[in-house]
């Protein structure tokens, strides 16, 4: 018998990312902290509907991600982003958290769905506001026992993995020591980042997938109207704020934050923000007269130590390229999500990748990581990039804490050049 791949995933036989878009993600505490992680993906969502030209009415099912309950009506984040997105009042919907990969999971799920022809047209939405995650008690309910009760920071905490004793940044501390890496190659890693994310802004590359937030109202019929307020002094967010020319002279004055190469300069932005996609069915896209970005081929979800949880993409990638009877030198563009510097350095290290594949328009460093937007960001940016370049295979990914990988494998179905990024 055959050695298995590891993880568990799928090959998909009929599915295709029609389009997309996303909000601009903002800086924590920003213009859009006050906003609502349903708001912002009703948003998104509205956006990708636009952008596509599908109609609302022909969605056959909505799926969500999300992780930090953000709002009160938290429950509801996948059915209200539905019903207010215009979606039949029929058609359901439901809530995915994979962490770091709940957005690639999203992806995977529908086309999943599709696939398997339980819908033909699927809404995918990931959003998160990392502004408005609670400082919560949870044993406030039972009473307090002496002295005051225990409320902490949840986005804090949450960096924190109990069962290996590690926070986030400690894993990519060790990854830093496993590879050798210091941190001036980290700070030029980063650098690089801003760099080519200011590139891509410039460009108006990043605009293409980016719908200007403003205060306005979602009204849908028989439901209470909801919609996003910015404050008074903002009119309109049409850009991601964190990207800067950030040089390493400058990354190279911040100091430590877990007492070794990794900083706040050289380590995922801390944003809100959402992306939506529509992923479709063949037979909807020869009705409808329609082009795809991409052919979504397959996706892998892969278990590591949790102590370095950042090499998770390594063993996904492998997986979801191997299971395709591809190489990695197919491979024209990979996105791995850059959850911290160090991190995205050892996966490419071991992986051997050429860097002038990776995150071509810069990553999380320079344009923030909203947890469960993250993977749609990056598979509806590595679409539009394989179109932009001519490449034909890209890969997107991230790490996952706790200790696993995730990875997406698409197709330009337009290219007229091989995948290997040489063109």
């Amino acid at each position: 018998m055959a050695e298995k791949t590891p993880g568990v995933g799928a090959s998909f036989a009929d599915a295709w990312l029609l389009d997309g878009m996303r909000t601009p993600f903002v800086d924590y505490n920003g213009p859009l902290a006050a906003i609502s992680p349903i708001d912002l993906g009703i948003k998104a969502a509205r956006a990708a509907l636009e952008k596509s030209g599908v109609s609302p009415r022909d969605v056959g099912t909505v799926i969500a991600g999300n992780m930090a309950q953000a709002s009160f009506d938290a429950y509801m984040t996948p059915r209200h982003i539905g019903l207010y997105a215009g979606v039949p009042i029929e058609v359901p919907a439901h809530l995915v958290q994979r962490v770091c990969g709940t957005g690639i999971e999203v992806l995977s799920q529908a086309a999943d769905a599709i696939s398997l022809k339980r819908a033909d047209v699927a809404l995918c939405v990931g959003t998160e506001s990392m502004s408005r995650n609670p400082v919560a008690s949870y044993t406030i309910r039972s009473g307090f026992r002496m002295g005051q009760p225990e409320f902490k920071d949840f986005l804090w905490e949450a960096l924190l993995d109990p069962g290996a004793r590690v926070t986030m940044g400690d894993t990519a501390e060790n990854l830093a020591r496993q590879y050798q890496i210091t941190r001036p190659e980290v700070d030029a890693f980063s650098a690089r980042s801003f760099e080519r994310a200011v590139a891509a802004q410039k460009s108006g590359f990043h605009a293409g997938e980016i719908a200007p937030v403003k205060t306005e109202t979602f009204e849908i019929e028989g439901l209470e109207p909801r919609g996003i307020r910015l404050a008074r002094e903002t009119n309109e967010v049409t850009a991601d704020t964190h990207v800067r020319p950030s040089p390493v002279e400058a990354l190279a004055k911040i100091r430590p934050a877990f007492g070794g190469v990794q900083t706040g300069g050289n380590s995922s932005a801390i944003v809100d923000g959402a992306a939506a996609a529509i992923v479709v069915s063949s037979d909807y896209l020869k009705q409808n007269n329609r082009k795809p970005l991409a052919r979504i081929l397959g996706a892998v979800a892969v278990g590591v130590p949790p102590e370095i949880m950042g090499i998770g993409p390594v063993p996904a990638i492998k997986a979801v390229v191997e299971r395709a009877g591809l190489t990695l030198s197919d491979i024209g563009r990979i996105e791995i999500n850059e959850a911290f510097g160090a991190q995205v350095m050892a996966c490419a290290r071991a992986l051997g990748l050429d860097e002038d594949k990776l995150n071509v328009n810069g990553g999380a460093i320079a344009i923030g990581h909203p947890l469960g937007a993250t993977g749609v960001r990056l598979t509806l940016t590595l679409a539009r990039e394989l179109k932009r370049a001519n490449l034909r295979y890209g890969v997107s990914s991230a790490c996952i804490g706790g200790g696993q990988g995730i990875a997406m494998l698409i197709e330009n179905p337009d290219a007229t050049s091989g995948g290997n990024g040489k063109n």
